[in-house]
């Protein structure tokens, strides 16, 4: 009997066509997620700058590119995806904290589980961004609103710090918006004792004035 390797040839141009597939899709996914990470890091500059309508558009974007790139995951690429989608979820929150509109659920931004949460994670250091912001111009109200919504988005979250070896990088990340959380708390205190002592002053200069 002649020992042939026919059936094992056949099989080997299957796998061969099924892997340069997985290839083409992979390579497509790394160059599309790629675009969009520029977009919504273009997107957070603009919301920072005040120019809104840019963001949006920026966001919208990024959101029609997920959907396309959607088609060349096929149940067996979705990390590719998440890196951005975590960057959608982060860009998106944040106009939504600039537009005072209720932040995204997990169904609008259709990501996954891990990207929703860990955008929501890194939307905090951005949050904290805005309240600097508003304390260089005196809106000492708007930072403190914003500041309790850096508190709310962490406690909300923080309880999914158990499903670290689910959601890779949770736990980090919970640690690193914590930290956040503590600096602007000390910025707030001090803003709060400046204000309080300019009012000192001014009790007292009127004070001197009406002795005069």
């Amino acid at each position: 009997m002649t020992m042939t390797v026919e059936n094992v040839k056949v099989t080997l141009k299957k796998i061969s066509s099924e892997l340069d597939d997985v290839e083409h899709r992979r390579e497509t996914l790394i160059k599309g997620t790629r675009g969009m990470i520029i977009n919504c890091s273009k997107s957070i500059m603009a919301l920072h700058r005040g120019r809104c309508e840019e963001a949006a558009k920026l966001l919208d974007e990024a959101q029609a590119d997920l959907c396309s790139l959607r088609t060349h995951v096929k149940g067996d690429l979705e990390r590719y995806l998440l890196n951005a989608e975590q960057e959608l979820v982060e860009a998106y929150q944040l106009k939504c904290v600039y537009e005072k509109t209720h932040l995204a659920g997990i169904e609008e931004l259709n990501v996954s589980t891990s990207s929703y949460l860990l955008g929501l994670l890194d939307s905090i250091g951005e949050i904290k961004r805005m309240i600097y912001d508003n304390l260089r111009s005196e809106r000492t109200t708007d930072a403190l609103g914003l500041f309790a919504l850096m508190e709310d988005l962490y406690s909300s979250i923080y309880p999914f710090s158990v499903y670290d070896n689910i959601v890779p990088g949770i736990r980090r990340k919970l640690d690193v918006a914590k930290l956040l959380i503590e600096n602007v708390r000390s910025s707030l205190t001090e803003e709060s004792s400046r204000n309080l002592l300019i009012k000192k002053m001014d009790i007292l200069e009127k004070r001197f004035g009406s002795v005069k």
